[in-house]
């Protein structure tokens, strides 16, 4: 019997076999690096996947599903699956000592923000990720100061991470067919952050804190951290909403509040 995509696990599973191999050309692989999949489903990607790389980890956690690629990739030494939660995995414990990860996957829609946030916690160990992302999600992960689709997601990627969109994928794609549009991005972790930060949980705090209200300005957002004195002294106009306002900006901010407390 096949398997029932499930609402609450968000699944949508890829069946386009013309967008499963651009996404398998645009990983790029070297049949010598590790890889990561998240959320596998029903092996859409995994297959391609495990024909060219060393090693394979899969994370899934539909315990149905995995059951099912147990069953169907058997015969592969080099996959390992890992039932669970990606929301609270530990994708460090998969990277080889000196070695980095690199991640893959149709990400479920109904917890790709928080998964993102998850993943940027983890880059010191990431080469690269590549990922299927409802279309709007990727808008932000690639969004630049004052236009519409930026917020908290997109500023706390560009500090770990260079974000690039690729290419668009129709609903038609999927089984179920979705009714948003999906697209692939690629993140690479900086080498270096762009920006100087001083703690970088201050800058999640400062960031987060902006854009809860983000129709204030930032001496009312932040105003319990720094007064309109102390920001403008940064040379920020502090009549700004955080929509407007730059990730070395935000480090600015996030550096006078950390210096302040010493």
């Amino acid at each position: 019997m096949a398997h029932q995509a499930r609402k609450r696990f968000g699944q949508n599973f890829l069946q386009d076999q013309n967008i499963i191999n651009h996404i398998i050309g645009s990983a790029m692989i070297n049949p010598s690096q590790n890889w990561v999949e998240i959320g596998a489903g029903q092996g859409a990607l995994t297959a391609p996947l495990l024909e060219k790389v060393k090693h394979l980890d899969v994370v899934e956690l539909d315990r149905d599903l995995v059951t099912l690629l147990e069953r169907k990739f058997a015969n592969y030494p080099n996959l390992k699956i890992h039932s669970g939660d990606a929301l609270r995995f530990d994708f460090s414990s998969l990277a080889p000592a000196g070695e980095k990860l690199h991640i893959i996957g149709n990400l479920p829609y109904n917890i790709s923000t928080p998964l993102m946030f998850h993943l940027l916690e983890t880059t010191n160990c990431v080469a690269d990720m590549l990922f299927m992302l409802q279309k709007e999600v990727v808008n932000r992960l690639c969004a630049e100061p004052s236009e519409n689709a930026y917020g908290r997601l997109g500023v706390m990627t560009s500090y770990y991470c260079k974000a690039e969109w690729l290419f668009d994928v129709p609903p038609e794609s999927f089984n179920p067919v979705p009714q948003v549009m999906s697209a692939i991005v690629r993140l690479v972790p900086h080498e270096k952050p762009p920006v100087q930060v001083d703690d970088v949980k201050m800058l999640t705090r400062v960031v987060a804190d902006a854009f809860s209200q983000r129709r204030k300005t930032l001496r009312n957002s932040l105003g319990k951290l720094l007064d309109e004195d102390e920001i403008k002294a940064l040379g920020i106009d502090s009549t700004l909403r955080a929509e407007n306002v730059s990730l070395a900006e935000f480090a600015l901010v996030s550096n006078a509040i950390t210096r302040k407390a010493i």
